[in-house]
């Protein structure tokens, strides 16, 4: 068995996925299916570039050194992803890819324990996918402006705070 980031393949493929519900991903209006654009009778240009013609708003922050979009899409198979091991999964099933390389994260997003899973914890169980909380291709979260912190409170007047007005109670 072959590990690739602390995982392996055969553990993203250990659950079936009929026993993971997932809502459907949270994709963009208008750009799946792939099929709609993507003609399965024009070859695919397999060679890594800066995309021209369509996609140009994503800007690969995962791995980008190592990583290009094919690595991920089926070239084949525009509406599906594949695994390392060639494997086409559906878009439904993306933690599996993604538990490839973050074999811990995706241990723990089966335990409940990272990301979002709700249901009985002796029963039917329903998940969030990396992508509802992750951009697939630039999955560190971006930072946040802090929000201000807290006022302190109106000085107690005979111990008790003061009403809007400044009246006492």
């Amino acid at each position: 068995m072959r590990f690739v980031g602390g995982a392996s393949a055969a553990l993203a493929q250990a659950v079936p996925a009929e026993e993971i519900e997932v809502p459907p991903p949270p994709f963009t209006a208008g750009v799946f299916p792939c099929s709609d654009c993507h003609d399965p009778d024009i070859p695919t240009n397999t060679k890594r570039r800066t995309l021209a013609t369509a996609h140009q708003e994503i800007v690969l922050r995962h791995d980008e050194e190592h990583r290009w979009c094919l690595d991920c899409h089926s070239a084949e198979d525009r509406d599906k992803l594949h695994l390392a091991s060639g494997a086409l999964v559906d878009f439904t099933e993306s933690y599996k890819l993604c538990g490839q390389c973050h074999g811990d994260k995706y241990r723990d997003w089966k335990a409940g324990v990272h990301g979002r899973r709700s249901g009985m914890w002796d029963g039917h169980k329903s998940y969030l996918l990396c992508v509802n909380c992750h951009n697939a291709h630039a999955p560190a979260f971006q930072p946040l402006k802090p929000k201000p912190p807290p006022r302190m409170p109106a000085p107690l007047v005979d111990g008790f705070l003061p009403g809007p007005t400044g009246e006492r109670p």
